[in-house]
């Protein structure tokens, strides 16, 4: 069994930040600073746990931030010494953003310090809430840094609803300041730095679904295999919920020539179980077609409601006269993210993004399952 999430910041975690701190910066007091850690960690979740180093820093650093952030630079790694790495420098993250206020251009330069050690994308997103414009033209100038981490960090610090984050209202209201950044990032040499930007775009998309959908066509033609797979990745949220130009985008047009018939092998299941279902799709035109077959299942809410997700199914070519079969299975088994009740479902098909047919069916629970 996978170790829980919080076990990444511990106990060890307090002890290297004391001991690199403690080598920055001799009338550091180790001793009460560590105390006050070990006291409080155990009982802390993740992000809270870098929180409270974060918390102790700030009270045992010196008060002028620009010394402390000259410190907190010696705990990096160098040639040297190894430094702090990977989790532990969530908590200066943390403290950045806390005591950074004012002053920006400090702030910033230690955060692209940092990231080649672990991430920089939480700490910077409070500097660009409260001075967006002055943020992002400095962040805009590390799309040439020749570290890869400092360029991903100037699309992953920016996505407007990065997880685990604070989200960024104005750029998620009008995303235009960030589009510069992402389209010079676009056919970087780094696979990280280019999923970095598909995932940014796809942010933007759940608000703003056009302008990422126009942004692909422009970007589409002469499109390199790297540069394909980062627009189609971008425009997975639009795709799954059959945006029309998105779908066009990668050749799927609204068919006109293709019927459908939806057979479901049982009406009625029983939890644990699987709904196995055809799909036969008949092109009675005189071309051949590209088609791109997803499902959605319309689960039953408590409140006798139904909420559609959609499954990715398949992308097909269907012969001018030719009839397919899809043959399809759906299990629904006990998942941590969803709960599921008695009662009539819905499955529904959708053919490069438009809903071709659908068919009811029943899901009982056993009684003595807790649901």
């Amino acid at each position: 069994m996978a170790e829980p999430l919080k076990h990444l910041i511990g106990p060890q975690t307090a002890r290297d930040t004391t001991h690199a701190v403690a080598r920055a910066w001799r009338p550091f007091n180790r001793d009460r600073f560590l105390a006050e850690v070990l006291a409080e960690i155990e009982a802390l979740e993740l992000m809270q746990r870098g929180q409270c180093i974060a918390d102790a820093l700030s009270r045992h650093l010196p008060q002028d931030f620009t010394q402390a952030t000259r410190i907190l630079q010696d705990c990096l790694p160098k040639p040297e010494h190894p430094g702090l790495s990977g989790w532990a420098l969530l908590s200066f993250n943390q403290y950045i953003a806390a005591h950074g206020r004012g002053h920006l251009e400090v702030s910033l330069n230690l955060l692209k310090s940092l990231t080649p050690h672990f991430t920089g994308e939480f700490g910077i997103r409070p500097f660009i809430s409260d001075e967006q414009d002055k943020a992002l033209a400095i962040i805009s100038g590390w799309i040439d840094d020749p570290n890869h981490h400092v360029r991903r960090l100037a699309s992953e610090g920016t996505r407007p609803r990065l997880p685990w984050a604070m989200r960024l209202p104005a750029l998620v209201k009008d995303p235009a300041l960030v589009l510069p950044i992402l389209e010079a990032l676009i056919d970087d040499a780094e696979d990280y730095v280019r999923r970095s930007v598909a995932n940014s775009l796809n942010d933007i998309a759940k608000d703003h679904p056009n302008l990422v959908a126009d942004f692909v066509e422009r970007h589409r033609k002469g499109a390199s295999k790297d540069r394909l797979w980062l627009l189609k990745h971008a425009s997975r949220t639009l795709v799954k919920k059959g945006h029309t130009k998105a779908l066009a985008n990668f050749g799927y047009e609204p068919l006109k020539d293709i019927t459908s018939r939806l057979d479901l092998k049982t009406t009625h299941l029983v939890f644990p179980g699987e709904l196995l279902f055809d799909l036969h799709l008949a092109n009675l035109g005189r071309a051949d077609v590209t088609a791109l077959v997803d499902y959605a299942i319309h689960h039953r809410k408590k409140d006798g409601s139904l909420s559609p997700k959609v499954f990715k199914g398949t992308s097909l070519i269907v012969r001018a006269g030719e009839t397919v079969c899809i043959a399809r299975r759906h299990s629904f088994r006990p998942i941590t993210t969803r709960v599921y009740h008695t009662g009539q479902h819905r499955i529904e098909i959708m053919v490069n993004g438009i809903a071709v047919a659908s068919a009811a069916f029943d899901l009982q629970l056993p009684s003595t399952a807790n649901h």
